[in-house]
């Protein structure tokens, strides 16, 4: 029942990782991090992700523009793009390392204390990519709000709002965090079990060798 528990909770931390990875990337490409909806011509809104500016009119359509200079867009921005990278970057090695980690994994089901090793590791991957990818995105957010509260700007002037990729950003961020906590938890919990029931059955067998042989210590 442990080992059961143990693997369903394993899965249910990658589970949430990948959700949060995927997440994470479509965050990065979605041109809706911020949105401005003009009073004057509600037929036209107007968004802005990481890499362009769109601007979304009923009769002609969508109609991007990409940033010319990386060094010219405002600072949250620029440490959006880096950090965002950094959040995919982390969440892909994570994947790898706590995948090859699980308890239902028949690859190096002997070295036990090597896959224990490898989900913390994972987790903290997941951890450090859940705290890369809600940094950005909380940090546009607070320049948003601040700009929209601005009184030194006439009331007349548009405000730029929340978009769409700020809450997909935050939904990935939390389920990164969650499914390295899962990870984490149940490594350092619990020991490593038997990987499977061949290698118990094994042991056993080898156990009973040595009583039938008179021999009480296995070392011998």
């Amino acid at each position: 029942m442990a080992l059961v528990f143990r693997v369903a909770m394993q899965f249910v931390g990658l589970l949430a990782s990948l959700l949060g990875w995927v997440l994470s990337i479509i965050t990065t490409y979605l041109p809706h991090w911020k949105n401005l909806n003009l009073d004057l011509n509600e037929m036209e809104n107007w968004t802005m992700g990481l890499w362009q500016t769109c601007v979304i009119q009923e009769e002609v359509g969508r109609q991007c523009k990409g940033f010319d200079s990386f060094l010219a867009l405002p600072a949250e921005l620029r440490i959006a793009r880096i950090l965002m990278f950094l959040s995919n970057g982390l969440g892909f090695l994570g994947l790898l390392a706590s995948g090859f980690g699980l308890d239902c994994l028949r690859i190096g089901e002997r070295r036990q204390e090597l896959k224990k090793r490898l989900i913390i590791v994972g987790g903290t991957l997941f951890w450090t990519a859940g705290i890369a990818a809600l940094v950005p995105v909380s940090w546009v957010a607070h320049v948003t709000v601040q700009e929209f509260w601005d009184e030194t700007m006439p009331e007349i002037v548009p405000r730029w709002e929340f978009g769409e990729a700020l809450f997909t950003g935050w939904f990935a961020g939390f389920s990164l965090l969650l499914g390295g906590c899962l990870l984490n938890c149940v490594a350092c919990s619990t020991h490593a079990p038997l990987a499977s029931g061949h290698y118990a059955v094994e042991e056993t067998q080898t156990r009973c060798l040595y009583l039938e042989n008179g021999t009480a210590d296995l070392n011998v």
